[in-house]
């Protein structure tokens, strides 16, 4: 099993968004932690570093993967329109 370290980007959405938005997104990387790279994942086109994302509902989770740390590393959560700026 992974664990899980976030971003300050991602610390500050989690604090400030609805309770029930932030839940689905915590199940979310919960889940994450156990399977890395869901059935739903895709890599971020674009990016020198391997980031990948997955969708929860109108919201997108960008990480990274560590495996010599045995960590996902979240760097960004954020609406999809906003997501990729």
């Amino acid at each position: 099993m992974f664990s899980a370290e976030f971003g300050s980007d991602a610390k500050k959405f989690i604090k400030k968004t609805d309770k029930e938005i932030a839940r689905r997104i915590i199940e979310k990387i919960e889940k994450l932690k156990i399977e890395p790279f869901p059935s739903d994942v895709k890599r971020v086109v674009g990016k020198k570093e391997k980031i990948f994302r997955v969708r929860v509902g109108d919201y997108r989770i960008q990480y990274s993967v560590f495996y010599d740390k045995n960590t996902i590393f979240v760097s960004d959560i954020d609406k999809r329109e906003r997501a990729y700026n």
